[in-house]
């Protein structure tokens, strides 16, 4: 992206907050401080990232990181062990704090002013390489646990799905592939079929956009198409960020590759172009 383009997509502060209410720029009112409402996504890009800075003990793990995720868009992440990839999550979802830099999520929001249960309200979800799901629990039910909605003691106890809600949990049953498997305990579902009873839990909350952190590994061959199926399908409703090692896996779905090394991008584009790059070769794909 030129300059030019930068400074046009760089967001600027449009909501105030008043209390523990906010007022948008055209005096709409709203009542609840962090809610998906506020995220302005009218812009190309819905993740800027620019000159993120984080170093633990003198060990620099990211170093003035430029990443620009598009609305929408099915992003892969791929770099040797110690290329930031994991520090870049943390920083996205509120886990790491950068000693430099800024972090937007959509036009307004500055990710480095938010806690982590706010970024994951406002709509980034993450999923970890190891799925944890409820066990004991049968899926339907670890899909209704994941639903954004209230989670009082009484609610939880006694409430009643509303309509929309079975709506929610059914349409998402069908993307995950579990529909058949919904009354099945997840402890008894395989390991593929729990990382995606794990997704499901993401997108009953319905996120703007998915953080997945290598969601092959360890899964059988029909498992890994089926979940590039899965994961290409998501995105355009959502932006999809992966993260993985499993080179053919990202060429089966990447339309964006992104190269890390030692903190800093050292190549992004088409995965044939990245593949073929020489510097990308000689610390990467070469090993």
């Amino acid at each position: 992206m030129d300059d030019a383009t930068k400074n046009r997509a760089r967001p600027t502060e449009q909501y105030k907050q008043i209390g523990t209410a906010w007022i948008g720029p055209g005096g709409q009112f709203f009542a609840k401080p962090v809610s998906k409402q506020l995220v302005d996504v009218s812009g190309h890009y819905i993740l800027y990232l620019e000159d993120i800075t984080v170093s633990f003990d003198g060990f620099q793990a990211l170093n003035k990181l430029k990443l620009y995720i598009e609305t929408g868009e099915l992003r892969c992440i791929i770099g040797p062990n110690g290329a930031g990839k994991t520090t870049m999550m943390d920083v996205i979802t509120g886990k790491t704090r950068p000693d430099r830099g800024t972090a937007y999520f959509g036009q307004t929001l500055n990710l480095l002013e938010l806690s982590e249960h706010e970024i994951a309200s406002y709509g980034i979800g993450r999923k970890f390489q190891k799925p944890t799901v409820f066990e004991q629990h049968t899926v339907f039910e670890n899909l209704e646990l994941a639903m954004a909605a209230d989670k009082s003691v009484w609610h939880t106890l006694f409430g009643r799905l509303s309509g929309e809600q079975q709506d929610t949990i059914d349409s998402v049953l069908h993307t995950i592939g579990l529909t058949n498997l919904r009354t099945r305990e997840a402890g008894g579902l395989s390991h593929g079929q729990k990382q995606w009873l794990e997704i499901g839990m993401l997108l009953v909350q319905d996120p703007l956009v998915l953080l997945v952190d290598e969601p092959v590994a360890g899964m059988t061959h029909q498992e890994t198409e089926a979940t590039a199926e899965l994961l290409t399908s998501l995105a355009g409703d959502h932006s999809v960020i992966v993260v993985e090692h499993d080179m053919e896996f990202v060429r089966s779905i990447a339309r964006t590759v992104t190269v890390l090394h030692e903190g800093s991008v050292l190549a992004e584009g088409a995965f044939d172009a990245v593949q073929n790059n020489q510097q990308v070769i000689q610390v990467y794909l070469g090993e």
